[in-house]
């Protein structure tokens, strides 16, 4: 079978499930295993890939997959059939680590979390997230560098949001960021949400427009902000990670809604036809849930094809690719 229509095929599955899901039935999805493709050895024979931990992966203007991991290279491209391209990002991420604070050590009202520096633990641990803009621009996210990048295509970098190496809490400098987010009307939503607990808004030009959130548990208050998207009305969903709930507000950061008790999910991935995933659960926008993925709450990053070929990255060293499955 073709890579066409094993994506056609895909996508047919995913339209029956979500159809499915809709008529009060869960819909199902299956992990395809073998992705990506292994690479060959000097010798000519297959090896395994050694990737480090892998905390992004999203789909580019072209249809391919881009994944992000803390190890050389850290941007590594592959085609929708899974053939590595290119890669490239040494040197882009700082080698500091977030790590948690001990419980008996945190302060009421503060973060809990901080950064490792040093010896790295590992090469490009900064490495924490990756997005493509409508525009087919790619964005980054270097959590311990303090720093949000646009680069184009070739990896060259357009723009840079925050002080690389510089922690704060102002309209130019984050303190451990954690993802970044677009509206509709081009703005830019990056969630500062290790060190601090909130979310800054920015003009498509990069200027500092307008920013919400405070550390606690409350409406519109964060314990960790890690992930946020956008829907088509301009409407921000935020997944507050250490309370586990994703908290929704209006463009200007205005509380709309909160969905509880829904896991401490690390991904968030909102779909063309408007369902968010949240971890391992997709959900429509009034929070309930229509489909689901084999293996709990998901990874630390996902992305879904126009083909509606959901990838998920793994902390543990890779990406796992699911297609919708019939009932059995």
């Amino acid at each position: 079978m073709t890579v066409r229509w094993t994506s056609v095929l895909a996508c047919c599955l995913l339209i029956v499930a979500i159809g499915q899901a809709a008529h009060g039935q869960t819909a199902k999805f299956a992990e395809v295993e073998g992705w990506p493709d292994a690479p060959i050895s000097a010798a000519g024979t297959p090896a395994a890939w050694n990737f480090g931990q892998v905390s992004g992966v999203a789909t580019t203007a072209n249809g391919y997959v881009l994944m992000l991991h803390r190890g050389a290279q850290p941007l590594m491209l592959f085609d929708p059939g899974g053939r590595f391209v290119r890669a490239w990002g040494d040197g882009l991420f700082d080698n500091g680590k977030v790590a948690g604070i001990a419980p008996a050590d945190r302060r009421p009202g503060q973060s809990g979390y901080t950064a490792v520096y040093g010896a790295a633990g590992c090469h490009n641990c900064g490495a924490h997230a990756v997005r493509v803009d409508p525009d087919g621009d790619i964005w980054v996210v270097d959590a311990p560098g303090h720093v949000v990048y646009k680069m184009d295509f070739q990896g060259r970098v357009l723009m840079e949001l925050g002080a690389k190496g510089v922690a704060g809490r102002s309209r130019n400098t984050f303190n451990l960021p954690t993802d970044v987010a677009f509206g509709p009307d081009g703005s830019i939503y990056v969630s500062d949400g290790y060190g601090n607990a909130r979310v800054v808004k920015y003009s498509a030009d990069g200027e500092y427009l307008l920013e919400w959130g405070s550390r606690g548990t409350g409406p519109g208050e964060f314990g960790l902000p890690h992930n946020l998207q956008v829907d088509a009305e301009g409407r921000v969903y935020v997944t507050d990670r250490d309370n586990r709930r994703v908290q929704v507000f209006d463009a200007d950061g205005g509380f709309l809604a909160e969905w509880p008790e829904i896991g401490g999910n690390s991904a968030l991935f909102m779909t063309e036809d408007q369902h968010l995933w949240t971890g391992g659960t997709l959900r429509g926008l009034d929070g309930e849930a229509v489909a689901t993925l084999p293996g709990g709450n998901g990874g630390h990053g996902m992305t879904v094809t126009e083909d509606g070929e959901v990838f998920v990255a793994q902390l543990g060293g890779r990406v796992q690719k699911f297609v919708g499955a019939e009932d059995e």
